[in-house]
């Protein structure tokens, strides 16, 4: 264990920057996990960080459970942590990750495939849901917030070390893909509900959720297999698409 108490350290400050910025980790080939949840999400999945850092009121506190978790642990003042910290209430504790390498596409996963959603909070909650309900696979187009960056981390949960995430798909990878293409439609397709009573509802197949505003774009649309459309007998204009994730891949996983 080293106790380090300078700001200036040059790796602090690699993790400052990892931290605030959403694109640092492509840059840097490093993810940084703040807090408890997701660090142990990390290594029950078997994950090994680099460098491990806990404020010096945590480590007093859990020294004997940590002090082989990483091959570098490190402990610094709570405020030198706080200063790392994206959070407004910093979790006191975090890993320093390489950068998991990108896994070939698998053409019969059950895929996900995120047209360029914008949310962070959106984008992690999809990942959530989908290891929940058995989709191993995230095809993420150009345009959809970093999967790695730090608040879809947080959102996901940890959700993110039981799925093969492959950023920056382009249309042209898609075709490899050899399970079904469903697509969302707030207008167009039958809905949800009927095709699962009908037991038309795949349960190997690729969801493709849109961008928030736009929807899926009309070269994507042209792809897909079949449209969906949910039933909103509350009379909404639309469902929040992370909303929509959860309901769609439920349905599909429970499928007979």
């Amino acid at each position: 264990m080293k106790l380090i108490t300078s700001k200036d350290n040059p790796r602090l400050k690699t993790i400052r920057r990892l931290a605030q910025d959403s694109q640092a980790y492509r840059k840097l080939g490093l993810v940084w996990l703040e807090g408890d949840h997701l660090c142990r999400a990390a290594v029950a999945r078997g994950m090994k960080p680099e460098l491990a850092i806990f404020t010096e009121s945590t480590w007093q506190a859990s020294e004997f459970e940590w002090s082989q978790c990483a091959p570098e642990v490190w402990v610094v003042p709570d405020d030198l942590f706080a200063g790392l910290s994206g959070l407004e209430s910093p979790a006191k504790m975090g890993f320093l990750l390489t950068l998991p390498s990108t896994p070939e596409l698998n053409p019969i996963a059950a895929t996900v495939v995120l047209d360029r959603l914008q949310d962070a909070g959106n984008v992690g909650a999809i990942l959530r849901s989908a290891s929940a309900f058995g989709f191993k696979q995230i095809l993420a187009i150009k345009g959809t917030a970093g999967l790695w960056s730090p608040k879809v981390l947080r959102a996901g949960m940890g959700a993110h070390f039981a799925l093969n995430l492959i950023e920056s798909v382009s249309l042209e990878q898609l075709q490899a893909l050899k399970v079904p293409l469903l697509g969302t439609d707030v207008h167009e397709g039958p809905f949800l509900h009927e095709l699962a009573q009908q037991g038309k509802l795949y349960r190997n197949c690729a969801w493709v959720l849109g961008h928030e505003g736009q929807g899926i774009s009309p070269e994507l649309m042209a792809k897909v297999s079949q449209k969906v459309r949910i039933a909103q007998p509350g009379g909404e204009e639309s469902l929040n698409v992370a909303t929509a994730a959860a309901i769609c891949l439920h349905a599909s996983a429970t499928s007979k």
